[in-house]
């Protein structure tokens, strides 16, 4: 198993679950964890909740000590801010901190933040300055290509990062612009690599095993950080495909995410919340129109494993 160093942090395997906003909470985490995903991103954290009502985000940075190496995921569009909301997080004792600069979604980016920070170079430096001096964990950002076409500012971003203490760079190969509705340019990913001796994590258009060992190859990354893809299919993560799974290990996969959510939750917004997660488990495994309907409307936990069981006769 290959091993990287973010700051003094050792990370053993190179595929890595992506932070994603009501996706990677703790239930998923701790099943993609162990599936092998190599750091435990939680989801992106706004500073101003933080700062306002930290235990408007206790749910998000909740973790298992079998989960770490841990990352919180900080965003807002003022350094002060996010400095002074990575020290109160500093209390739950995470190993990394990460500065989102790669959420893309409107409400995020047109204030600024996520993506919307990569129009202000300088406040980047200056947060990663005030990040490394202030913190004794290791600072990471996750970035993109730019904001848009014309402002293509990876290269630099990288290099600021870099040079104002930052220990790794997670890389998204499409611009905020594009969200993702172009294919992800893993050549960027390649030139950011080159130039600069931090780690590079490579993001974008991972669907397959195949496509993990292709980026290694063509990018020369040090590891991929999976999203969508890993979304109903945590085997990715162990470079399985899931066509090759048997229904029972499906079924049975399901049922403990299903566990793990109701635990975490409670039983009806546990269910609810799994929801998202269950279309996509089942996807492939020609489940009847009605059938699927009756598993994504029901509430009662009881009643959506004795369905779930009733698939593996099919």
């Amino acid at each position: 198993m290959s091993m990287m160093k973010i700051g003094d942090i050792g990370v053993q395997g190179d595929v890595i679950l992506a932070p994603m906003d009501g996706i990677s909470d703790h239930p998923f985490r701790s099943l993609a964890k162990e599936f092998g995903s190599a750091i435990s991103y939680a989801e992106f954290i706004n500073a101003r909740e933080v700062l306002s009502n930290i235990k408007l985000i206790q749910k998000k940075v909740v973790f298992d000590r079998s989960e770490r190496p841990v990352a919180f995921q900080v965003y807002d569009d003022d350094p002060l801010n996010i400095l002074e909301a990575a020290l109160r997080l500093m209390q739950y004792k995470p190993d990394i901190l990460d500065v989102n600069l790669g959420c893309s979604v409107k409400a995020v980016a047109n204030r600024g933040a996520g993506a919307g920070l990569l129009k202000q170079p300088d406040d980047i430096r200056r947060t990663f300055e005030l990040l490394t001096t202030n913190l004794d964990v290791p600072i990471t950002a996750k970035i993109r290509l730019g904001w848009d076409e014309d402002t293509l500012n990876y290269l630099e971003i990288a290099r600021i990062i870099e040079g104002s203490g930052g220990k790794a760079i997670a890389m998204h190969g499409r611009t905020r612009m594009q969200t993702y509705s172009h294919p992800a340019r893993w050549e960027a990913i390649k030139e950011v690599k080159q130039a600069i001796k931090i780690p590079v994590i490579g993001n974008g258009d991972i669907r397959s095993v195949a496509d993990i060992d292709r980026m290694i190859g063509e990018t020369g990354c040090d590891a991929v950080m999976i999203g969508r893809a890993a979304v109903g299919n945590p085997w990715i993560l162990r470079r399985q495909e899931k066509s090759v799974v048997s229904r029972a290990e499906v079924i049975k996969v399901t049922l403990e995410h299903l566990q793990k959510s109701v635990d975490f939750y409670g039983e009806l917004n546990g269910v609810r919340k799994f929801r998202k997660f269950l279309k996509r488990y089942l996807e492939g495994l020609d489940i009847e129109p009605y059938r699927m309907q009756d598993l994504l409307s029901e509430e009662d936990t009881d009643n959506l494993v004795r369905i779930l069981h009733s698939l593996l006769n099919k």
